[in-house]
């Protein structure tokens, strides 16, 4: 009665250590199951032994956990692989764009100290008038360029970082927009971009960053390689 009593305190109090430690997981782990099904085989009736089907379809189950839990571990160390081989590869052709003349997407403008920066639109027809706007990083129109290229396809002008007033702006971001209008003297849709030279590359933490006049540029920013002369 006393090795009775003692095993069922010793069931229960294994079970409720199951229990607690598959609540505190959230799941069942490989070494939780057959935890389980060791405890279960030392505590069975020995005048009623668990039924050889279900303690096959048990070791089944373990088994199949057993596998998915391999494949798991083959598949992430598959992806963390592949991952390093896809930077490698990457930061290695990246090298071999220094030098290379490139066109960078977008309206924004690092200013770093440079002396100028070549900034470009692209016009679907041939423009009455275009100008370029360039703002600080309030929206507060700081220069405007007027009397540029109206011809239809890619277009260029510089900018020496200047204000209206002939002097220097503070080193910091900022935008430009291009007001082109048609023959009609109505707005007219235009891309923007700029050009530049890579100079260097550099390897971050996130990821890695081209360096176009003093100014750094994700790959992805770059949207084509040009033969432009500054």
């Amino acid at each position: 009665m006393v090795n009775t009593i003692n095993n069922s305190t010793t069931t229960a109090t294994q079970t409720s250590t199951s229990s607690n430690s598959t609540k505190a997981n959230d799941s069942l782990g490989e070494n939780d199951f057959l935890t389980l099904l060791i405890t279960q085989m030392k505590n069975q009736d020995p005048m009623s032994p668990m039924d050889g089907t279900k303690f096959a379809s048990q070791l089944a189950q373990f088994s199949s956990l057993q596998q998915l839990q391999n494949l798991n571990s083959s598949m992430n160390n598959s992806i963390s692989a592949n991952y390093a081989l896809a930077q490698s590869i990457n930061n290695t052709m990246s090298a071999t764009l220094i030098g290379k003349d490139v066109k960078i997407s977008g309206q924004n403008i690092t200013y770093s100290g440079q002396n100028t920066i070549q900034l470009g639109y692209n016009l679907p027809a041939d423009a009455s008038a275009v100008s370029v706007k360039v703002y600080d990083s309030n929206g507060t129109l700081v220069r405007t360029i007027d009397g540029l290229p109206t011809g239809t396809g890619d277009n260029r002008t510089s900018w020496d970082f200047t204000d209206d007033n002939g002097n220097k702006v503070q080193q910091g971001n900022y935008t430009f927009e291009i007001d082109a209008k048609t023959t009609n003297g109505k707005d007219m849709t235009s891309d923007s971009f700029k050009y530049g030279t890579i100079t260097g590359v550099k390897y971050t933490s996130s990821g890695t960053k081209l360096l176009v006049d003093n100014a750094e540029y994700n790959l992805s920013d770059i949207s084509e390689i040009v033969n432009a002369s500054n």
